[in-house]
């Protein structure tokens, strides 16, 4: 049998999945009260942001 050497876990710089949580959180607490309408508005002028980089 083989003993197995571990790697000792490096700390990440950036976490994506913590990052994108955080993202996805402020995003529903914005939305929470919009009607379609209002979302609809609203995603409209926010993923404009996104292509403008």
């Amino acid at each position: 049998m083989k003993t197995e050497i571990k790697k000792p876990v490096q700390e990440k710089e950036f976490d994506t999945v913590k990052t994108f949580r955080a993202i996805k959180d402020k995003i529903s607490l914005e939305m929470a009260n919009m009607n379609f309408e209002q979302i609809k508005e609203y995603l409209k002028t926010n993923s404009a942001k996104l292509y403008s980089k």
